[in-house]
């Protein structure tokens, strides 16, 4: 009588699991550490083997901590990149890596990420179930990566992106830093002697019975305002912030439309414009030396680009260099792009040499924001100053002219 076959069991891959234990040494000595299994049972095993006294085994748990920022992913990429250069296998690049993280957030990522790869999937294919953390640029550079057996040298090349790119934004937060706490200080002193200060000044000019300058009375006036609808004046306030944020995130339009005027105001729209170009040269340079191709490339260097304006002439450049036009042709008709930059790129592509242009255009224009963030500074200081004079040594005069015409009298 034939017998039915047997259906052949699948292979399956237990996920293990990182243990921390503690116990004791054959000396008697207090020993600690950290072991990934599938169970506590294996590192109890594993433990005894080594002569060692099992005291205490637990999975190791991750605390929630900050959220993973691009300064963590950062450095995450520079430490794999570095350790697979010295021939440290994935799987333990990642172990020292979540060892040495001082962000829970990260370290239960990355755990997560090894955890993917040690299954069978794909580095590239576990990053790209993270967008949130990893974007279409890394993951499409780490899949190259793979394919071309070079994914330690990707990794180095990504890293360097990576920093330069936050570089950048350092340095336009921080020319952004002083006007803005400036302008918020200045708010608050402003609201302190409107709703405090300037009505005890309007009790001591009752008592005079006498006519109050116009400047003086402007002021009473906007404060008395300010006393009486303080809740609401301040709900607006709030409201409005809180409502152009929403609106900005909400809305492809309005994000298009900030950027285009902030690409307008002078100085700082030169500053954003100059870094914009620095961010899009350097992600082509980056795409390009890893052997994307070029309408993929310039498909991730849309989303890097970080200004709306400069997004929309990528996709039309995109659309145009995929029906044959060269890459030359279609920057120079998107009109977003210097003449300079137009040139080099041009070089880039007769000569074969894209990348690298790319890379000096970007670290040229690395260099002009460089400059212009330190002018800026120079430059704020005494528009600052003004300002403030004008604001507050404009409230402090209106209040003392009645003093100062009653000492006349007197």
């Amino acid at each position: 009588m034939a017998t039915a076959a047997r259906p052949r069991r699948a292979t399956i891959v237990q996920k293990e699991i990182l243990f921390t234990w503690e116990g004791k040494d054959k000396s008697g000595k207090i020993v600690r550490g950290e072991m990934r299994a599938a169970t506590d049972n294996v590192v109890q095993a594993a433990l005894r083997r080594q002569g060692i006294s099992v005291l205490k085994i637990k999975k190791r748990s991750f605390a929630r901590g900050s959220k993973v920022k691009q300064r963590d992913i950062a450095i995450f990429t520079r430490q794999l990149a570095t350790m697979m250069r010295a021939g440290v296998p994935l799987l333990q690049s990642f172990d020292i890596a979540i060892k040495g993280s001082g962000n829970p957030a990260m370290a239960r990522l990355m755990n997560e990420i090894r955890n993917d790869v040690e299954t069978g999937t794909s580095l590239s294919q576990a990053l790209r179930k993270r967008p949130a953390y990893f974007d279409t640029l890394y993951a499409n550079l780490v899949q190259a990566g793979e394919q071309s057996g070079a994914l330690e040298n990707l990794l180095d090349r990504l890293a360097t992106y990576q920093e330069k790119i936050m570089a950048i934004k350092s340095k336009i937060k921080a020319a952004m830093f002083y006007p803005a706490a400036v302008v918020v200080v200045a708010g608050a002193v402003v609201t302190v002697m409107m709703l405090f200060v300037i009505p005890q000044f309007k009790q001591v000019f009752t008592s005079f019975g006498a006519d109050l300058p116009a400047p003086t009375l402007f002021v009473m006036a906007i404060s008395d305002f300010f006393v009486a609808h303080a809740f609401i004046v301040f709900a607006a306030l709030i409201g409005t912030v809180v409502g152009l944020m929403y609106a900005y995130k909400r809305s492809p339009q309005m994000q298009a439309t900030m950027d285009r005027l902030i690409l307008q105001v002078p100085v700082i729209g030169d500053i954003i414009r100059k870094a914009t170009i620095a961010r899009w040269t350097r992600t082509l340079a980056t795409m390009f030396a890893a052997g994307v191709p070029l309408v993929e490339a310039l498909d991730s260097v849309a989303g890097a680009a970080g200004n709306r304006v400069y997004m929309a002439a990528t996709r039309n450049i995109q659309n145009e260099v995929a029906t044959g036009t060269s890459l030359t042709v279609a920057m120079q008709a998107s009109g977003v792009f210097p003449a300079m930059v137009v040139q080099m790129v041009s070089i880039g592509e007769e000569s074969g040499q894209l990348d690298s242009m790319c890379g000096k255009v970007s670290d040229f224009f690395e260099r002009e924001v460089d400059d212009m963030v330190a002018g800026l500074s120079q430059l704020l200081e005494p528009i600052i100053i003004v300002f403030l004079g004008t604001i507050i040594g404009g409230l402090v005069v209106a209040m003392y002219l009645p003093i100062f015409k009653l000492g006349e009298v007197v």
